[in-house]
């Protein structure tokens, strides 16, 4: 009986334990910038997929991105249809229920509301104004909890399309993630601008994988380790958000923190 069990379990045991793919297969929705985006020429680009190209090269890793739309990408992962998922994604509790994260690979910050310039936007008690925002995301819960009540919450499918909705008149704000509508803004040459402080909404943003997948997890979450260490996770980020957080205390950081308590000095004088 032994000679017979002992094969039996040893199968068991390999359909059971996950097994690391020849190829990594990344999703990454492609449709965030500057978190990720498609080129001019139709190729993924953005922070995510300049971070994911070093972390693999670092962890030895054969990886490839793929892109997928942002309401399906959690759903796709579980499928088996990708092995890890960087789409500016934030740690929360609820996301942790299905999926396993890695560590931050970007802090904590701040999510901020956008409007046309001269719009009244009263911060500290938003009544009776239709919010925009990307469906499926932290803010897009957020609002809902926090502003549904006394606001009217329409949810995209897209980022960009937020950003449409206000200036076709669809919204009066909208409200993303860190970075997100930085470009817009600048571009608008003036006609959106930022309201209020922001949000402290979910935890940094992570690399999702399997809940089984843990050797790949402690692959990446090596890999992550070393590239904050070295500098390169900063170097990104200066890259494609022109300012922090950072990682570590640099020149730079000091200059936004100290631009950061600045305003808010001016903004209580004001008041």
């Amino acid at each position: 009986m032994k000679k017979i069990i002992l094969p039996v379990a040893l199968a068991l045991s390999v359909l059971t334990t996950p097994v690391m793919a020849d190829k990594i297969r990344i999703a990454t929705e492609g449709a965030y910038a500057p978190w990720n985006f498609l080129d001019d020429d139709g190729k993924l680009a953005g922070f995510e997929i300049d971070l994911g190209n070093a972390l693999c090269a670092e962890a030895k890793l054969d990886c490839e991105f793929k892109a997928n739309e942002w309401d399906s990408i959690i759903p796709n992962l579980i499928a088996g249809n990708y092995n890890a998922i960087m789409a500016g994604m934030s740690i929360t509790a609820e996301r942790q229920k299905k999926i396993l994260f890695s560590n931050e690979y970007y802090p904590v910050n701040k999510s901020k509301l956008a409007t046309e310039s001269g719009t009244k936007v009263d911060v500290d008690n938003i009544k009776g104004m239709k919010i925009g925002v990307q469906g499926a995301t932290v803010q897009a819960d957020w609002l809902e909890k926090n502003l549904g009540a006394d606001n009217t919450i329409k949810s995209y499918e897209k980022s960009d399309q937020t950003v449409a909705a206000l200036y076709g008149g669809e919204v009066d704000i909208v409200l993303a993630g860190d970075g997100a509508y930085d470009e817009v803004i600048a571009a608008s040459k003036g006609k959106l601008v930022f309201v209020g402080p922001g949000y402290d909404i979910g935890g940094g943003i992570g690399i999702g994988m399997l809940k089984t997948n843990t050797e790949l997890a402690g692959k990446f979450n090596a890999a992550i380790a070393t590239l904050k260490a070295n500098g390169t996770v900063d170097t990104l980020i200066k890259k494609y958000f022109k300012k922090g957080p950072f990682y570590s205390v640099t020149m730079d950081s000091l200059k936004d923190k100290i631009s950061a308590l600045s305003a808010r000095v001016d903004a209580l004088e004001k008041k």
